[in-house]
């Protein structure tokens, strides 16, 4: 044998240390705690344990000392962590049967990339029986002194046999193969607050181990510690709970290693700790990764809505204007901002009903949570759904992965619903369910979601008119028209085209790179026309009239006839004939005399069938809207 292990000695040095072993008086094993086998006996080990040495070379350390292999891990355990380590509370078997008791002396021995452990023996009884001589010597001379020498050692003994156990912070308790509890460290005590004496010779499993943490029984058949009787094998498990004295749970892992005598298991011994503390910092470490990815899915989500949103828009402007109906506006924006209330704007298309709804989003305390923006009237019937509260994978074909809706991407913030009369009647009542709860779910989950979301709303249809034919709920109508606003078309505010036109002329010039100026004759013009299409039209116009410009001079292209062109039943006007040209008194002049003669031949009737609102082909709240404007009175507005 070499004991020259990894050494780069010279020959003879590895030889005078084998012979050193081979001839050494002291039993002496050299023995692989982690494969648990001996590898090697010198001839003192094989004389007092009573083995041949080849039979020794063929032993486990654990089969060597049957019964006792809690002992047995602690103490090479405690060598490998100290380099030097000893004990007598192990109690190796004679090749006779009979247990020796010995005193051990562990000494670490590292060994090309292993551990191993040079272990020297002592006879505990050769020693007793020397001091046994000694005090009947001493007795005979009348000596005392020596047997108290002789009662101290042998507490000493019994006292080490309970070290080793009490010295280990793990838990650590054994079951013979029937289940039943063969010994407790204090450890394990303080661990499940159970005595030794309340748990020795009792099944342990349905004391500390009968209940899974969610309350489902643990059959013992199914335990992992029980498991080595059948198996043979070390059971590692994590994950489970021991259940305290006091019926509270501790997290635990824990190892499980059969015990064997000749071969049979007869036994396992149990190693745990807490864990309770580190599955916790785990369970707060998933948790708020969980809540990163959530957060870091919705600001991806929100940002690619945003990115959407700045191609679209086509006015991220404010609103512009200084008539009384803009500053009317203005102050209903101011009143409603700072509350939660829903929001109904109406009006015609074209006339800035998302500005107003920007407007009130930025005057809010919603301010740094996105508007999400909903074009009710460009999402497909079958997919509003999914739209408005998101779906999860598989949900329906062609679902590949979850998708928030745009409620849970509003929350916080504010909805906007564009267009909401095109809303499907079907879906208005799960509409409403958020409104009122703040609840919903996506498609295909059954889990319950709470956003706080604040809705605008706007329509060019008239609401009270769907309701009325069945279109549109009536419940969801007064939920959203808690506070309606009114987005004046542009005819009504002629004062604010020409500063429109000169804002949008300013943009147009900057994308162009030229110096563009809107001239006072084009004011006029533009002041004149009716701009069914709004505000829209208007940039339109001027978008047009900039891409046409010569020589810096704007190229303005409108209808000849104010109001648009001329119906089927006006007269025709001659091709070299050129029309009469109005200033704004004399347009105010004829616009207020061809209102009074309608309302004349409708007998001042402004609404209903036969009223001049629809002699005039103007929607009545516009008709009523100018006769204020202009000062008419005397107006009969019946409705029939």
């Amino acid at each position: 044998m070499d004991l020259a292990l990894g050494s780069t000695a010279p020959p003879q040095d590895a030889e005078l240390r084998a012979a050193a072993f081979e001839f050494a008086i002291e039993p002496t094993l050299l023995i692989d705690p982690h494969a648990d086998q001996i590898l090697d006996a010198n001839p003192a080990a094989c004389t007092l344990l009573g083995y041949d040495r080849a039979l020794l070379r063929q032993t486990k350390a654990s089969t060597l000392h049957a019964g006792q292999l809690p002992a047995l891990i602690v103490f090479t355990q405690a060598v490998l962590d100290k380099a030097a380590y000893w004990t007598n509370a192990l109690t190796p078997r004679h090749a006779t049967g009979q247990s020796l008791r010995l005193e051990y002396a562990g000494t670490l021995l590292p060994s090309e990339g292993r551990s191993l452990v040079l272990l020297t023996m002592s006879d505990l009884d050769a020693r007793r029986r020397r001091y046994v001589d000694a005090a009947a010597e001493d007795h005979m001379r009348g000596g005392i002194a020596t047997w108290q020498r002789v009662e101290r050692v042998f507490q000493d003994i019994e006292r080490e046999n309970q070290l080793i156990l009490r010295a280990a912070g793990e838990g650590i308790y054994g079951v013979n193969a029937e289940g039943k509890t063969t010994f407790v460290n204090p450890a394990a005590e303080r661990m499940l607050g159970w005595s030794a004496e309340e748990l020795v010779g009792k099944a342990i499993h349905p004391i500390v181990h009968h209940t899974h943490h969610d309350g489902r029984h643990y059959p013992d058949h199914d335990c992992p510690i029980y498991a080595a009787f059948r198996d043979g094998a070390v059971h590692q498990v994590d994950g489970e709970v021991f259940w305290r004295k006091d019926g509270t749970a501790v997290w635990v892992e824990y190892t499980s290693t059969p015990i064997r005598d000749r071969g049979v298991v007869v036994g396992a011994v149990i190693v745990f700790r807490d864990v309770s503390q580190r599955r916790e910092a785990d369970e707060k470490l998933h948790a708020a990764l969980a809540e990163v990815d959530r957060l870091r899915e919705r600001l991806e989500l929100e940002n690619a809505y945003l990115q959407e949103e700045i191609r679209i828009e086509t006015n991220p402007q404010g609103i512009i204007g200084q008539s009384e109906a803009i500053q009317k506006t203005l102050r209903q924006v101011k009143l409603v901002a700072p509350t939660t209330a829903a929001v109904m704007i109406t009006g015609e298309s074209g006339t800035g009903k998302e500005l107003i709804a920007r407007a009130i989003h930025e005057a809010s305390s919603r301010r740094d949570r996105p508007l999400i923006r909903v074009n009710c009237a460009a999402i497909p019937r079958e997919l509003f759904e999914s739209e408005f509260f998101g779906h999860i994978r598989g949900a329906f074909t062609g679902a590949m992965r979850d998708r928030i809706g745009r409620f849970q991407l509003a929350d916080g913030g504010t909805l906007f619903l564009d267009e909401v009369g095109e809303i499907p009647l079907e879906l208005q009542g799960k509409l409403l369910r958020v409104l009122q709860e703040g609840n919903f779910e996506r498609v295909g989950e059954e889990r319950t979601r709470a956003v706080d979301v604040r809705v605008i709303a706007a329509t060019n249809r008239d609401l009270k008119q769907e309701v009325q034919r069945g279109r549109f709920r009536e419940d969801l109508y007064f939920r959203l028209n808690v506070f309606p606003v009114e987005s004046v078309p542009l005819r009504e505010r002629r004062d604010d085209i020409p500063l429109l036109a000169q804002h949008f002329l300013t943009r147009e010039s900057k994308a162009l790179k030229s110096e563009l100026r809107l001239s006072e004759g084009d004011a006029r013009r533009l002041s004149r026309y009716d701009w069914p299409g709004n505000v829209r039209e208007l940039q339109n116009v001027i978008e047009r009239a900039a891409i046409l410009a010569q020589n810096g001079r704007l190229r303005i292209d409108l209808p000849d006839v104010p109001g648009g062109p001329p119906s089927s039943g006006a007269p025709r006007v001659k091709a070299d004939s050129r029309p009469a040209v109005m200033t704004s008194t004399e347009m105010r002049a004829h616009e207020r005399a061809n209102i009074l003669a309608a309302l004349q031949a409708c007998s001042g009737k402004v609404f209903g069938p036969g009223g001049a609102a629809e002699m005039l082909d103007i929607k009545p709240t516009t008709l009523a809207s100018r006769i204020k404007a202009l000062g008419i009175a005397n107006a009969r507005g019946s409705a029939g």
